[in-house]
């Protein structure tokens, strides 16, 4: 699927053209549009889209313009406007292509094939992750995505053993004994785990329910298959006995 952004002052041509890549393909989707050029430059500094559809005619900021005050040029630029005397300097400024109004259909599948192609040999480390981020989010992933170190970690849920909280850090213990430490709160932690296998047990822990061994309701604590003893905190103790 192919993220897009379009920029246009007039809104009835940033309408047509959203409604035409919509309709072109089931492969592109309008993420976000800017009749603001201003507005869309502060979109694009914490965003990075696919690509890019840039109007070169607005009253208080042309597209050329425009580019020179983008920060983050990671993505392919598609220059669109009614006049063509623009095409030469649209491509001097690394424009991928330069669609005139009103645009063509067929036109502009040609230039979404120009995207693609362009992605494909621009695979940036940046979209490489987000794109694997997202396909271990699916619910047929059966791993879990750790980023720490400058890398990814993919895990298999069933061996984390329990994770521990040390202030603003955490550690994951997994079955063949090694441990992770991750710049993440145990909150965070939390929230990528399956709530089906793990439950946070107390504020410093979240254990894995599948690994339980033992449960010590005197001494309030479970042991893991690992022999570790896990404290129950007394606000955790009833939802506990709940989820078992």
């Amino acid at each position: 699927m192919l993220e897009a952004v379009i920029v246009d002052d007039e809104i009835k041509a940033l309408q047509s053209l959203s409604w035409e890549l919509t309709n072109l393909s089931d492969e592109v989707n309008i993420i976000a549009s800017f009749t603001d050029a201003h507005e869309a430059l502060q979109y694009l500094e914490r965003n990075t889209p696919d690509c890019l559809f840039l109007d070169i005619e607005m009253p208080a900021m042309d597209g050329f313009q425009f580019i020179k005050n983008l920060k983050n040029k990671d993505f392919p630029v598609v220059i669109t406007t009614a006049y063509n005397q623009y095409a030469l300097k649209a491509l001097k400024n690394e424009a991928i292509d330069y669609l005139l109004k009103p645009i063509d259909t067929d036109d502009l599948e040609v230039t979404i094939a120009k995207i693609k192609k362009y992605n494909a040999k621009n695979l940036t480390a940046e979209k490489l992750e987000k794109i694997l981020l997202n396909f271990n989010s699916e619910s047929h992933s059966k791993k879990i995505t750790i980023n720490t170190d400058g890398k990814l970690l993919f895990l298999n849920s069933e061996d984390i053993l329990y994770a521990e909280s040390d202030g603003n850090y955490s550690t994951i213990f997994l079955s063949d004994g090694q441990k992770i430490l991750l710049t993440k709160k145990l909150k965070e932690v939390n929230n990528l785990l399956p709530d089906k296998s793990f439950f946070r047990i107390h504020n410093s822990y979240i254990i894995n329910l599948n690994k339980i061994k033992e449960f010590l309701k005197t001494d309030g604590y479970v042991v893991l298959e690992s022999n570790h003893k896990i404290p129950v905190s007394r606000q955790k103790k009833s939802d506990f006995l709940d989820m078992l």
